[in-house]
């Protein structure tokens, strides 16, 4: 059976992107002096294929079957005319979404070289849209990727009462992240909501073990059981806010109870600490929002600047 259709991008966060794209129409020398001359019969071909590449670019999501329909915050068009003989077009599109916008970019680009085309066809019978080309993207996760010449060291505790290992799911989520994103696991327990406990196995992941980061699962709500919170406050030294922040916003416009979270993350030492839900799909979830753009707190961590 043949699969297809529109890709899911539901999962993804919404980032900064830009993509530019160029078409060039091949013309007579003679072509382009009536250009340059404003002689062209119908009307200046400048104007028209700006308004032509705009309306493209912003109806892409029409015309090609498998485009999204996103938002769009900026479309430039700018012309280079070549004494030679040919006509560049750019178009520029950036917007702040789920998805990128090289196809709206590519779509003006192709649409405006035939609005010339059309506009030409009158006076130059050798006209030809010799290539359309994406010059440049931007954005994305893939842009927020980080290499190190070390594999970073991760652990996993799952805070629960009652689960044993074999019934781990959350924490299994965690360990195949991980592992995706080129982590080495050094450590992967399941501990009782026991707030002593708790730290005490933070501390020693942190100041003997020396990981680079534990994520723990469960134990982040308002249960009379749920302390994962209080134990990860007592051995951080410097609370990230925004990584929490970030987890449930993005939770929240999923579901409406991601508000309900208390989660926090933050530093010891030389080691990154953050509380995620104990739910597989609120772990899933939490995951992509934090992968791969908190990799970038150990080059931080590191002294480096932004």
């Amino acid at each position: 059976m043949t699969k297809g259709g529109m890709y899911d991008i539901s999962d993804k966060p919404e980032t900064y992107r830009t993509a530019a794209a160029q078409a060039i129409v091949k013309v007579s020398p003679f072509t382009v002096t009536l250009v340059n001359e404003g002689k062209i019969p119908k009307g200046n071909i400048f104007d028209a294929a700006k308004v032509s590449a705009n309306m493209a670019a912003k109806r892409t999501w029409d015309l090609i079957p498998y485009c999204h329909p996103i938002s769009i915050d900026h479309i430039a068009v700018d012309f280079d005319v070549i004494a030679e003989g040919s006509i560049k077009i750019t178009v520029t599109v950036k917007n702040v979404d789920k998805t990128g916008v090289e196809m709206e970019a590519l779509t003006g680009a192709c649409i405006a070289a035939l609005t010339i085309y059309d506009m030409l066809k009158p006076v130059d019978d050798n006209l030809e849209i010799e290539s359309i080309k994406l010059l440049e993207k931007t954005g994305g996760l893939n842009s927020y990727l980080q290499t190190y010449d070390v594999k970073l060291r991760a652990a996993v505790l799952v805070l629960s009462d009652s689960r044993s290992k074999k019934e781990d799911k959350s924490g299994k989520v965690i360990l195949e992240r991980l592992a995706k994103y080129g982590l080495e696991l050094k450590e992967y327990k399941i501990l009782a909501d026991e707030q002593k406990v708790i730290e005490f196995e933070l501390v020693r992941l942190c100041d003997e073990l020396r990981v680079d980061i534990v994520l723990t699962s469960g134990g982040t709500g308002v249960g009379p059981r749920d302390v994962t919170p209080e134990a990860t406050a007592n051995v951080l030294e410097k609370e990230v806010n925004g990584i929490t922040e970030t987890l449930r916003a993005y939770g929240q416009k999923r579901t409406p109870l991601s508000m309900l979270s208390r989660g926090i993350g933050g530093v010891r030492g030389s080691t990154v600490i953050i509380n995620l839900p104990g739910s597989v799909r609120a772990v899933t979830e939490s995951l992509d929002s934090l992968f791969p753009g908190i990799l970038h707190i150990f080059r931080m961590l590191e002294g480096h600047s932004h």
